[in-house]
Order: C-alpha cells, then sequence, then structure tokens
C-alpha cells in the first residue's frame, strides 16, 4: 500500500512539473530581441484611406502588419497588406475575444514592436489576452495568443473585397480574392468555424495558450498552400518560435559591438530590423530575393543597382545568403554587353534599362567575400563583374580617353542624370549629351565619382583575379583620376567637360576620391579646410550633397542640398581612411545624436535636412540603414 501511494505521489508530481514546464514554453520569453521593445512606431488602423507610413514584414514575405492606434482600437494586428499591389486584404484577420463575451471592449495594456515580433496585451471586463505575431517564414506568419482565463476564445476578421471566396474545412478556414490573393487561417483543432458574408468567427475550446497559422498566396498561378508544412507549424509551434528567436538574437549578436553606448546599439538594431523588413522574396521577374529600397513607398516595390550594392555590403555581416542573392537579383538581368540596368521589378515591364547606376557591384562582392570567404561565390560572379567593368569603357567613354562619363541609352538627360543617382544634381545643371553610338550617350562631363569608383572596382576585380583563379589585364587610370579631377587652385576635386574645364560646384562627389583612398595625403590636408568649413561641410548634419554656402543650396532640393547618409558614409570613412580619426568619430556622433527619431521609435528616412536633421522623403529606407550600420562598425577604429 505504501509503495502504491509513494508512486502515485510520484506520478501526480511527474504531471505537475510537466504541466508546469509546458506552461512555461508559453510565459514571457527571455531573447536578445526583448531588450530593443517600441524599435519602430508603425501603429495605423486601417480605414477609408490606404495611407499607412510602414508595416511589419519579415522573412521576405510580400505581406505587411501593423500595430493598431491606441485611439482607434481592434484587438488584433492590422492586416495583412499587400505590399505589391498596395491594398488591405482585412483591417484585422485574425481580432480576438473571449467567446460569450464579444460585446466585451478590449482597451491596449502594452503594445511593442520588437525585432522580428509584434507584441500587444489587452484587457476587458471578460479577461486579459496577450498576442504576439511573427513570420515562420516568406509564406507563413504565426500568431500566439495567451489567456490566464481558461475560457475559449473568438477569433474573427472580414476580408475587404467585394468578390470574395470563402471556405471552411475542419479547423481551417480559407478565402480567394478576384486578384488572385488566397489566405488560409489554420486554428487550434476542435475549433469551430463559420462563415459568412465576407468574413467568419472561429470559436477554440477552453484553454489558455491558442496559435493560428496565417498563411498567404501572392497571385499564385497554379501555386498551392503547403497543407503539410503549416500542420507542423500548428502541431509543433514552440519549435518555430525557438528558430525565430534563433534567427534573430544571431542577426544581433553578428552586427551588435559591447563597446558601444546603448543608444547607438539600438540605432545599429533599427538598421538591421529596416532592412529585414524591406527583404522581398523572389516573385515574378525577380529571380532572387532582395532588399527594396522602402516598403512604406509603393513606386519602390523592386531592386535598384546601387541601392543593392550598398544593402549587400551591411547585410553581409548578419544576413550573407541574402546579401548574395541581392547581387545575383541584379546580374540577372545584365545585358549582352556587360551593361547592368538601373532597377528591376516583378513586372518585367516595369524594367528600367534606360541606364545603369555607378559601379559598385565589386565592393559588394568583396565585402561578401570578407564575412564568408565564400571563394565559390566569388568565381560564380567574377566573369560577370568583370563584363560590367569593361562596359563602362566600351559605352561611357566619350573620347577613349580613360576616363568615363555617366550616360545613357536613351541619349536623354534625364536617364543620364538617373545613372548618376543623384538625379537633379546641381553639377549637372549645364551638362548636354554627346553619342558616343547608336545605344550609347553620354554627357559632356567626366565625373569624378564615377571615376574613383572605377578605379576602387579595378583594384577589387584585380584581387578577386586571384581568388576566382582568372587572368586580369585591364589597364590602370588610377593615378590619371586622382590628379585629373584635382583643381589645384580650388584644393577640390570636381568633374570636368570633355574641354577640360573644371565643374566648379562643391559637392559630395569629391568624396569618392577619399573613400576610394586614390587621393594623395596633400590633396586630403587641402579638402580639410572645407571639409571642416561650418559655412560648406560641417554643417549640422555633416556633409551634405552641395556646399551648403552654395546660391543653389536647396533645403528640401533631393540631391541639391539634404542629407544622404551614403554621401556623409564616404565622408566620414574617407576621414577615417587617412588618419583623421577623431574628427571621423565626432562627425558620426552627429548623425547618431541630431537625426530626428533616430534613437526613439522613428523611421530611418530617405534623406534628412542638412540645418535641422529633421526626416525628408521616404521612410523606412534601406540604404540609409545599410550606411548607417557601417557607420557603427567603423566607430572609434582605425583605418
Amino acid at each position: 500500500m505504501r509503495k502504491y501511494i509513494v508512486a502515485t505521489c510520484l506520478i501526480v508530481v511527474i504531471i505537475a512539473l510537466f504541466n508546469y514546464c509546458s506552461d512555461c514554453s508559453h510565459k514571457e520569453r527571455s531573447s536578445l530581441v526583448h531588450e530593443y521593445g517600441d524599435i519602430l512606431d508603425i501603429s495605423y488602423t486601417p480605414s477609408d484611406s490606404t495611407y499607412c507610413r510602414g508595416w511589419f514584414s519579415d522573412q521576405g514575405s510580400w505581406m505587411g502588419f501593423t500595430i493598431p492606434q491606441k485611439e482607434q482600437w481592434v484587438n488584433g494586428f492590422c492586416g495583412p497588406f499587400n505590399l505589391e499591389s498596395r491594398y488591405w486584404l482585412s483591417p484585422s484577420l485574425v481580432s480576438v475575444g473571449f467567446a460569450g463575451h464579444m460585446d466585451a471592449v478590449f482597451h491596449p495594456d502594452s503594445v511593442s514592436y520588437f525585432p522580428g515580433e509584434l507584441y500587444m496585451k489587452s484587457f476587458s471586463d471578460a479577461g486579459t489576452i496577450a498576442q504576439r505575431l511573427l513570420f515562420v517564414d516568406k509564406s507563413n506568419a504565426l500568431l500566439e495568443c495567451t489567456s490566464e482565463d481558461n475560457k475559449p476564445l473568438c477569433f474573427y476578421g472580414q476580408v475587404l473585397a467585394d468578390k470574395v471566396s470563402q471556405n471552411v474545412m475542419n479547423n481551417s478556414y480559407t478565402f480567394s480574392l478576384p486578384s488572385g490573393d488566397q489566405c488560409l487561417l489554420t486554428f487550434p483543432e476542435d475549433t469551430k468555424i463559420r462563415i459568412y458574408d465576407g468574413g467568419y468567427e472561429a470559436t477554440t475550446p477552453k484553454g489558455k495558450h491558442f496559435y493560428v497559422v496565417i498563411s498567404f498566396l501572392n497571385n499564385p498561378k497554379g501555386q498551392v498552400f503547403d497543407v503539410n508544412a503549416i500542420k507542423d507549424i500548428q502541431s509543433q509551434p514552440t519549435k518555430y518560435i525557438d528558430k525565430h528567436y534563433q534567427c534573430w538574437d544571431n542577426y544581433l549578436k553578428n552586427v551588435l559591438r559591447p563597446d558601444m553606448p546603448k543608444e547607438y546599439n539600438r540605432i545599429a538594431v533599427k538598421a538591421v530590423v529596416t532592412l529585414i523588413a524591406n527583404w522581398r522574396s523572389s516573385k515574378g521577374g525577380l529571380l532572387h530575393d532582395g532588399v527594396v529600397p522602402s516598403h512604406a513607398v509603393g513606386y519602390f516595390m523592386g531592386f535598384w543597382a546601387w541601392d543593392s550594392w550598398k544593402h549587400a555590403v551591411a547585410l553581409a555581416s548578419f544576413a550573407p545568403e541574402l546579401a548574395k542573392n541581392q547581387v545575383r537579383a541584379m546580374f540577372d538581368y545584365q545585358l549582352d554587353n556587360g551593361m547592368i540596368i538601373d532597377c528591376i521589378y516583378p513586372d518585367i515591364r516595369e524594367n528600367n534599362a534606360r541606364d545603369s547606376k555607378p559601379p559598385l557591384a565589386a565592393w559588394a562582392v568583396n565585402e561578401i567575400f570578407k564575412e564568408t570567404s565564400d571563394t565559390s561565390f566569388v568565381k560564380e560572379m567574377y566573369p560577370q563583374l568583370l563584363n560590367y567593368y569593361r562596359w563602362w569603357y566600351t559605352d561611357r567613354d566619350h573620347d577613349s580617353n580613360g576616363i568615363c562619363e555617366f550616360g545613357s541609352v536613351d541619349g536623354t538627360l534625364e536617364a543620364a542624370a538617373w545613372e548618376s543617382g543623384m538625379d537633379n544634381a546641381i553639377r549637372f545643371d549645364d551638362a548636354e549629351m554627346v553619342k558616343n553610338s547608336e545605344t550609347a550617350w553620354s554627357f559632356d562631363q567626366e565625373s569624378v565619382d564615377l571615376n574613383a569608383f572605377l578605379a576602387y572596382e579595378y583594384s577589387i576585380l584585380r584581387d578577386l583575379a586571384v581568388i576566382a583563379e582568372q587572368p586580369f589585364n585591364e589597364p590602370d587610370y588610377t593615378q590619371e583620376i586622382s590628379a585629373y579631377f584635382y583643381d589645384k587652385d580650388l584644393g577640390f576635386f570636381f568633374d570636368r567637360k570633355l574641354n577640360g574645364k573644371f565643374v566648379e560646384e562643391e559637392g559630395s562627389e569629391a568624396y569618392i576620391p577619399f573613400w576610394t583612398g586614390i587621393a594623395s595625403k596633400e590633396q586630403m590636408e587641402s579638402a580639410m579646410k572645407l571639409f571642416t568649413d561650418t559655412a560648406k561641410f560641417s554643417t549640422y548634419i555633416p556633409f551634405p550633397t552641395v556646399a551648403a554656402d552654395n546660391p543653389k543650396f536647396m533645403p528640401k532640393g533631393y540631391w541639391r542640398g539634404p542629407i544622404w547618409l551614403d554621401q556623409t558614409y564616404f565622408a566620414i570613412s574617407g576621414l577615417r581612411k587617412y588618419g583623421y580619426v577623431e574628427e571621423a568619430d565626432k562627425y558620426t556622433r552627429q548623425v547618431f545624436d541630431r537625426l530626428q527619431g533616430l534613437k526613439g521609435n522613428g523611421a530611418i528616412h530617405e534623406n534628412y535636412g542638412t540645418h535641422t536633421g529633421e526626416q525628408l522623403k521616404a521612410p523606412h529606407f534601406s540604404w540609409s540603414s545599410a550606411h548607417l550600420l557601417m557607420l557603427y562598425k567603423d566607430y572609434g577604429k582605425n583605418k
């Protein structure tokens, strides 16, 4: 009898421990990501307007979600939103309340956007519910709902479409839209689902922990849901949640520095979050994954060439496979003559092949190699890189003197300005087009940044040739470039007309000879007089696109005054390269400390006010984020 009592007690203890451990898996999880709450403000409740300034997305998904606004609270994450087609599928497809208490009004207790995760906790007279949303992969998001009350929950949602086809099978609800979008919701077993006109309700059994798998198909064209994968997610949610946190913890661990101030670490985390939120999986004409410039702006739903090279450099340290695919995506459209076209879209009819973009592709591949030691990737890309490098001297060197010009395929000034990346730069105000061939035109102006980039690409290609086990016999124009574009009288670098006349507009193109290291120490010493002049380049936010005392300077003039963080990075990195470490660190602090919203929950923007740090143009901007990571990585270091 005594043995029976002991055995019984032991069984009870084991069951209690099992239940305790099971319950622990649902308690507040501790992860590195949770040290960075409220990383971005993406609160928005859909209304009649589709205007929104940012979404939560991950894993390359083309769907996004927001946190509801407190003053327009709905008890569920808002969305999904189709990031390509730019419309809401639902105001909140998976809202939740207590079954039998659907009239209870919920109020927000705490909400947060953590890296890779949305979280909300809300309360009502009927009880409290906590929800967290994360992406398992590009097609599946996982919603976890937790309540201390052992009550059944009711999930509900409305589809925003006039014509919607709905279906219920066992514990799943599916809807299809005329656009081709499909969504599948998979609930816990024994959930009872009913559908009504354009919506559903799903009532669960009693419990404290519930999981809903939200699955998407975008314009599927024969695609079907991976039912087995969805079942596995539903049956083993904690496995996927743990894998998710491992992924994001690795992102952050590979970026964060223990010697940096907390507020600077937060900036680095925000930059990582922005890049990953802008990640889009291969789709249609996009044959590889990559990062769009900004998911918040509809016309940015493609990949641009020099954006891609910058994204890849930043991604290399924490998401190297995505970095590689970002490079591959642009080279998928390399023309037979070697040209890399300006931008590519899911719909190839939107691609722009009128121009290219500044050459930084070899830089991207080299930085990926430094992080990964992947010789196979170098061997894969090297022939294409060399072909692209040679194209510049074939199609963009009007007088065949080894010094190139920006230009276009169609002979237009517009496309040539696009090719420079600085669409309305002051230095091109008096430029004209000259014809090189039937499909190649140039500005009548040789650009210092273009040729400094090409000199840098030359040195990198020479080194990569050894790794790729390929010959390299290209002519070296480096020494000619550093002397050719330097005006000794003014002590600065400028573009030159084909007739040799300097284009005497002091601009950010002069930063590039220092970033690439082709300038002499004497040239840097002379340039420092301008770089440290508060009326010119040492502004409130340092290193604008044109000297601040230029009569044509415009505070909101796109490339005629505002701060672009790629150019500021090139300048600061150049200072560091030539030994001006204290100055480089000082200017980096000015960027980190003065850009509006950067330390808080504001989005990283496309450009900023030179004299104010105000946010300008597109929010959630990828190359700004990429260069903030580069500045963060370099801060305090000698080069």
